[in-house]
């Protein structure tokens, strides 16, 4: 099928504990596209259909400007529009389900407490209330609507997450511990590692031998159109006529119809590629083919084309070290495979005690460095995992650890020196709250993979790719 939202369509759904308050205005007549009939739904969940008149009504309500939406199109924002829709459908079903209700009597309560309705007594102001339904293109029931049904949601969010929040003495235990500070030396171990010119051929040639079935490389022969309104219907608008005509190409290949014959009634010309295989430099369509090559006959959207690919032949081929990129490659897996062998080596003696202060200072001789981490978020230096793990050892401890550049050193922690009391208040409260919203995260986030197992979402990729081409 057609379409980049095919890996979306594999999760389910994105985003799923998400709820926007929606606007409405009046949209820039995007509703013509689907007049003509055409009564697709872009989604299904379970057995409720989201059609295609409900997505453009939710596109309608999301108040982003059209240029927004054309300006972000490869950065999937329809599908991130569509993420919410689904969402607040499977919200909906989830408080149906729970039986959860508000009443007319805390929705009345709920507006008549809203200071944005006051008057200069503190007390409910109608008119100002009449006024901001009418600055908001809104009329009383579509509001009081949306506010129930962001008060419902907001019910079950603090129905599932009710009562998380982490002890005091535990937060503030915990707070200490992360914010003492630690002394660590360290020694980059790029100077112990075996150098890529110093790698022989005996090596390369035992490498290839040891590893022939894994550094085996694949090359495809393949032929691919570049399609396009232009090229295909002679216009240059994304219209139904095009559409169509890409439904009928689909059909073809489904068929396993030769692509010559496919193309026999345009002008578009075939390109045949041999021996290609996968590099950097190669351009982004044959890429793509040969990313989707388990597919022999298909068809994909690349900007603003089409592409129909059939792959001729695959076959696997020992590296040819003649070829001298390829036996850069191999260096390349040579030189990564010693670095793990030594880390490793390394990493055992630490771990069996066999490896102490005297052959640290050995080992560093005059290029042993040091630093203070100020906290567990301290990442001046170290990447963040790598300064976790340095706040979960005792000190004296030696261990592994690595940069954001993936240099790795030999790290020693030479003391830790422990905070005694708290004295930022404002900060440890800060901690605390992040503490409790991090617990009730990992609950929602919890309840989300247990809705991805409850609800059966199908997209629709056909009138995904119409409604984005739209746009473009």
């Amino acid at each position: 099928m057609i379409g980049s939202f095919r890996n979306f369509a594999k999760t389910k759904f994105a985003g799923l504990l998400v709820f926007i308050m929606i606007i409405p205005f009046v949209f820039w007549g995007m509703g013509s596209m689907f007049s003509s009939g055409n009564t697709n739904n872009i989604a299904k969940i379970n057995n409720i259909n989201i059609s295609t008149q409900d997505f453009i009504d939710h596109i309608n309500k999301s108040n982003i400007p059209e240029k927004t939406i054309r300006a972000n199109l490869d950065n999937n924002i329809i599908e991130e529009l569509l993420s919410t829709l689904i969402s607040s459908t499977l919200l909906e079903q989830e408080i149906n389900d729970l039986n959860i209700i508000i009443s007319k009597k805390i929705l009345s309560k709920k507006i008549k407490t809203n200071k944005n309705f006051f008057d200069e007594d503190g007390n409910f102001d109608r008119i100002k209330y009449e006024k901001f339904l009418l600055e908001n293109n809104q009329s009383a029931p579509g509001f009081e609507f949306r506010l129930k049904d962001r008060e419902l949601q907001k019910k079950l969010f603090d129905y599932i997450g009710a009562g998380t929040s982490t002890p005091n003495f535990l937060a503030k235990k915990m707070f200490i511990e992360e914010n003492q500070k630690i002394e660590v030396e360290y020694i980059n171990l790029a100077n112990f590692y075996k150098k890529k010119n110093e790698i022989t051929e005996k090596e390369i040639k035992d490498f290839l031998n040891e590893n022939e079935d894994q550094l085996k490389i694949e090359y495809i022969d393949f032929e691919y159109a570049i399609i396009n309104p232009k090229n295909l219907i002679g216009v240059d608008e994304f219209n139904q006529a095009f559409f169509d005509k890409i439904d009928e190409i689909e059909m073809n290949i489904s068929n396993n119809l030769d692509l010559k014959s496919i193309l026999s009634s345009s002008d578009i010309k075939t390109i045949n590629v041999e021996n290609f295989r996968y590099s950097q430099e190669k351009s982004n369509i044959e890429k793509k083919i040969f990313e989707s090559k388990d597919i022999k006959f298909d068809i994909f959207e690349d900007e603003n084309n089409y592409i129909v690919y059939k792959i001729n032949k695959l076959e696997k081929r020992s590296p040819d070290l003649s070829d001298i990129d390829l036996k850069n490659e191999i260096i390349d897996l040579i030189s990564q495979r010693n670095k793990f062998n030594y880390n490793k080596e390394l990493f055992d003696k630490i771990n069996n005690k066999k490896f102490n202060d005297n052959d640290f200072v050995l080992m560093g001789k005059n290029n042993i460095n040091s630093l203070v981490l100020n906290s567990v978020r301290d990442n001046k230096k170290f990447e963040i995992n790598s300064v976790e793990l340095l706040y979960s050892l005792p000190p004296k401890s030696f261990t592994l650890i690595s940069d954001e550049k993936n240099n790795t050193y030999l790290a020693r922690i030479l003391k830790i020196m422990t905070l005694d009391r708290i004295e930022d208040d404002k900060k440890f409260k800060e901690y605390i709250s992040k503490q409790n919203s991090n617990t009730r995260n990992n609950i929602l986030k919890s309840y989300d993979l247990l809705l991805n197992e409850k609800y059966n979402v199908v997209l629709n990729q056909k009138t995904i790719e119409r409604v984005k081409n739209f746009f473009r």
